[in-house]
Parts: structure tokens; C-alpha cells; sequence
């Protein structure tokens, strides 16, 4: 087949969308389709591109064998709004049709979403080649904006329910990473024939052996080890227990909640009390604010690092005890924060700031893999953070099983030949009509 994937998001992008992107079009290369990506140049989650790609149009590049890279100028926003998000979100639109619309005629054409507005865009594009698109979401973004305040019920909420309707009625199937979404759209009036779930996955790892304060192997602890030097590196003591978040840093994270409690946790600190240590690594648009909050409370056990590199990170994910997820109230139903299976496949029990009813609180419980605590709440999350250092080896060596056992069901091995024999059955159906 001839695919078009079409999204904003694309390598050498680390977090958020752009790794699936990439996977999924390297995956389907491999599988000896013929793959074109419609993407932007980088830009995410710093909101910046790289100096080389500042004033360029267009550029064609290769990623790796078979996948053929069409980059799109758009605008990016240096503080990011409702507004400028609507205009960053459209340029990229309008840039990207024309670039689709000379490339050669794909049989199906897979828009990821966000930016929801890919939607119309994308069925126009499908018009005019005679084809069709599938529609994959990775957020609800009309109903995470509501959640997060960043837009009021009223006449342009209508409007963007009104697109997004628009957008499922005319893509030939519609898919979502997670079963709350596929409730969504069951609600939203997708027929059960146009929905699949086609949740993020994650590569098969070696099985992590734990490093640090939580039932450390004294092997992995030595001075010489990778876990020993990213410790040193960052003046956290080698018998501390070390609690890391790593992503997007943004409005819809919340993450402010872990400075109050860290400053809970300094506060109430006495004599035979754990050595909590905190990390905050990556960017997005609520870092400066962030850090100007770490500032002002002066943590000294809450670390802000920057985006990593891939070596450093797993360095960092070696050297953790305890990964934190944390998710603003009212907006965990509309997105599942995939980071949770890429620490749950590093061996890494998972601290869960949530909704009750949100997806990632569903996942901990079904996986029974952590811990939950919800939004707006530091008290309860430092005394969590307390109880867990505290806890005896063999409860994180419980939880570490079972969330191996439970990640192994988004094995990459399943999820893309199982979207890809998808793929295979629209178009073949297409044909045949």
C-alpha cells in the first residue's frame, strides 16, 4: 500500500506524539508499504525550532529506509495561547494540504490528532484524491480544553465539537489509544464498525533491575555504575530515594502539586525520616513559571533538568525508585499520558497524581501497578511519597511484576501488525466497492 501519515509531531521530537508517529511509519516501512510523512520541522516541547529551520518552507528528507519525510513550515508561538495555538494549529494545516496534494496519491491517508483541525483539512485532501483517511486520536482536545479552562462553553466550543463531529462522520475508521476514548466516541456517535483502539505501545526491553534506594542490587550501585554517576552527577546521595517525572511540562500536567509537597516534605523532615529526592526533566510551556515557583519556595531536594538524551534518560530511569505522572484536575478522562508504559517497561512503579475516573487512575488500578493520589491535594502526595520510601523491598518487587505483566498487553509486536492488517482490510474493502 501507499500511505500517507500525516501529524505535527515527528522525530528528532522525544516526547508526546512524535515518537508513535515515527514508529508507526517506520514499522509500516519495514512491512514494505511505501510510507510518506507530512510533519513540521521540530519544535516540541521547548515551542522553538532549531535555529537551521527557522525561515524554511518545505524540505524532503529520508527517515532511515523507506520512509519518505515532507517537513512543513508553520508557526510556533513563543508563548503559547488559545489563540496563537489556533493559529499555530492552522498554518501547519494549510502548509501541510499543499504539500500532501503533490505528493502521489496514497490509498489511505492516517491523521493523527491533535491538531483536531487536520480533520476537515484532511477530508478535503482525500476529495480531491479519490481516497480516504482514518482519523487516530491521541487526545480529546475540544474536551481537554474545557477541562483545563483554556476555552468557555459558547459559541466557539460549539464550533470545535462541530469540527470534531464533522471529522469522525467522514473518516473511514476512527481511532483512539485508550477504552475511555472509544467510549468517547460511541457518545459522540461513531459507529461501533468505524472504531478501533489502537493504543501506544512499547518496545520489547530487557527487564530493568531495580538500582536504587527501593531493594537496590549493590552491583548496580556501585561507584563506577551508570545509576551511581547520574546520581553524582546531580548531588543526590546514593541511599536516597529518588522520585523522577519526565515529559511534557506543561498546563494540563499540574505539576505544581509536586513542589508543594516537596516543600511539605522539607518542612516536616526529623530525625530518621527518608531522604526524598524529586526530579522534574523536560520542557514545555509552564517551565519558566515552574521554575520561577521552585525559585521562590528554594527546594533543594527538587531538581529541574532539561530534556534528555536517550542515554542520559535511561541513566535517570535506572537510577529512579519511583516515576511520577501528574495530570491537572478535570482532564485526565480526555488523554492517557503514555509515559506510563515506557516507565512501567523500565521496571518502575508509578505514582499517579489523577482524577479518580480519569484514564491513568483506570490503568493503575486495572494494572495494580502503583499508586493514586488526586489532583490539589500535597499534603496527601507528601505523605504518599513518606509511606512509599518507607515501604520494605518486597512491595516494590511486587509491584515492579505486575507492572511488566500489565505493560507486555501494549508490546509493540501486537499493537502495530494489528493496525496495519486494519489498514489492510479498509482498503482492500474500498477496492472491492
Amino acid at each position: 500500500m501507499r500511505i500517507v501519515v500525516w501529524g505535527i509531531n515527528y522525530t528528532p521530537e522525544v516526547t508526546g506524539i512524535a515518537p508513535y508517529n515515527t514508529g508507526l511509519c517506520r514499522f509500516l516501512a519495514s512491512r514494505g508499504h511505501e510510507v510518506h510523512m507530512v510533519s513540521t520541522f521540530a519544535y516540541y516541547p521547548q515551542w522553538r525550532k532549531a535555529e537551521a529551520d527557522r525561515g524554511q518552507w518545505f524540505r524532503d528528507e529520508t527517515d532511515g529506509p523507506g520512509v519518505h519525510l515532507h517537513r512543513c513550515w508553520h508557526y510556533v508561538p513563543v508563548q503559547p495561547s488559545t489563540l496563537r495555538r489556533i493559529a499555530h494549529e492552522l498554518s501547519f494545516g494549510l502548509t501541510s494540504l499543499w504539500r500532501t496534494l503533490r505528493l502521489p496519491r496514497a490509498e489511505v491517508y492516517v491523521v493523527v490528532g491533535p491538531p483536531l483541525v487536520l480533520g476537515p483539512i484532511a477530508w478535503v485532501a482525500s476529495r480531491l484524491k479519490r481516497s480516504r483517511y482514518v482519523f487516530h486520536v491521541q487526545d480529546l482536545q475540544p474536551d481537554a480544553a474545557l477541562g483545563l479552562g483554556m476555552v468557555k462553553p459558547g459559541l466557539f466550543t460549539k464550533l470545535l465539537f462541530a469540527v470534531e463531529g464533522f471529522t469522525y462522520r467522514h473518516a473511514a475508521l476512527v481511532s483512539g489509544i485508550s477504552q475511555g476514548m472509544l467510549d468517547a466516541f460511541t457518545r459522540k456517535g461513531v459507529p461501533e464498525a468505524k472504531r478501533w483502539y489502537f493504543p501506544n505501545w512499547v518496545p520489547d526491553r530487557e527487564p530493568r533491575v531495580p538500582a536504587a534506594g527501593a531493594g537496590a542490587d549493590p552491583a548496580r550501585t556501585a561507584a563506577t555504575s551508570p545509576v551511581a554517576a547520574f546520581r553524582a552527577a546531580h548531588g543526590i546521595a546514593p541511599d536516597a530515594f529518588l522520585a523522577v517525572y519526565s515529559g511534557n511540562v506543561g498546563n494540563k500536567q499540574g505539576l505544581g502539586v509536586l513542589l508543594d509537597a516537596a516543600g511539605l516534605l522539607a518542612r516536616d523532615a526529623g530525625p530518621g525520616a527518608p531522604a526524598i529526592e524529586i526530579v522534574i526533566a523536560g520542557d514545555g510551556a509552564a517551565k519558566a513559571a515552574l521554575a520561577a515557583r521552585h525559585a521562590e519556595l528554594g527546594l533543594r531536594r527538587v531538581r529541574l533538568l532539561p530534556l534528555l538524551s536517550d542515554t542520559d534518560y535511561r541513566a535517570m530511569l535506572a537510577a529512579t525508585d519511583l516515576a511520577l505522572i501528574t495530570q491537572e484536575k478535570g482532564t485526565g478522562q480526555f488523554f492517557f499520558p503514555s509515559k506510563m508504559l515506557t516507565v512501567l517497561g523500565a521496571g518502575l512503579p508509578v505514582l499517579a497524581v489523577a482524577d479518580d475516573d480519569s484514564e491513568l487512575a483506570l490503568a493503575v488500578r486495572q494494572g495494580d501497578c502503583g499508586f493514586l493520589v488526586p489532583p490539589g491535594d500535597p499534603e496527601r502526595l507528601a505523605q504518599t511519597l513518606r509511606d512509599i520510601a518507607a515501604a520494605p523491598p518486597a512491595d516494590f518487587a511486587a509491584l515492579r511484576t505486575r507492572g511488566a505483566d500489565f505493560v507486555a498487553t501494549f508490546s509493540a509486536r501486537f499493537v502495530l501488525p494489528a493496525f496495519e492488517t486494519r489498514l489492510k482490510i479498509l482498503v482492500k474493502t474500498e477496492r472491492a466497492r
